[in-house]
């Protein structure tokens, strides 16, 4: 190799080689910071799930203000989810189909996330009537409920319905809340720590659970943490 062309040809050979190492690592920080989960507004949600009131809403769409009660006859709020990120499903104790599978993936999340702070469970009966809070109870044993981990609970059946409805967008049928009215769905809805909606599953499938699992790594590398 002639020598004056590779005197040359090193200060090239050098600015190249600093130029990979130091774009190489950024571009690819770049790419893996822009894979994020979608935020759900009303307006990105099929209609029949949202309220006529809400369909036009195209952005800041959070989770409204609940107040309920656990197995534990505790009240729960929104303030006890505060920076957490929580999985939220409605369901009914006497439910023989498909309360079933969706309380076993619910259990199984919760052995998965059991040492992980971040991330909660919230179950709201749809029969809050009949899950007394002692029916609650007795359930919440029989499925491997932790406390403080995940809540199963009942309340105000109006409020329960209207966050189902209007809210977490889990149900297709409209109704008012009233005593006639009955909602049954097996979403299973993600919620981030700024109480948004960031994905829905079907708490009844394997693969959606295994969809979740994959969704709930990249929410939690948004906050900073994998």
């Amino acid at each position: 190799m002639d020598i004056n062309f590779f005197k040359k040809s090193f200060p090239t050979l050098i600015f190249l080689g600093l130029f990979s190492f130091i774009a190489l690592p950024v571009f690819y920080h770049l790419l893996k910071v822009e894979k994020k989960l979608k935020i759900y507004n009303p307006a990105d949600v099929n209609p029949r799930l949202v309220d006529k009131n809400l369909k036009h809403i195209q952005k800041n769409h959070t989770i409204a203000n609940f107040e309920l009660t656990n197995q534990n006859g505790e009240t729960i709020t929104n303030k006890d989810y505060k920076d957490k990120i929580y999985i939220a499903d409605f369901f009914f104790t006497r439910c023989p189909s498909i309360c079933i599978p969706m309380a076993f993936h619910m259990g199984e999340l919760q052995k998965k996330y059991i040492n992980d702070p971040d991330i909660m469970f919230l179950s709201h009966s749809v029969t809050p009537v009949i899950d007394s809070v002692s029916v609650l109870k007795a359930y919440a044993i029989d499925k491997g409920v932790v406390d403080g981990k995940w809540n199963v609970t009942t309340g105000n059946k109006k409020h329960i319905y209207d966050l189902a409805r209007k809210s977490y967008f889990a149900v297709v049928d409209e109704g008012t809340g009233d005593e006639n009215d009955f909602i049954h769905t097996e979403q299973f809805v993600l919620i981030d720590k700024e109480r948004r909606i960031r994905g829905y599953y079907d708490g009844t499938e394997s693969e959606d659970m295994e969809k979740l699992k994959e969704d709930l790594v990249l929410l939690k590398a948004e906050y900073g943490k994998d």
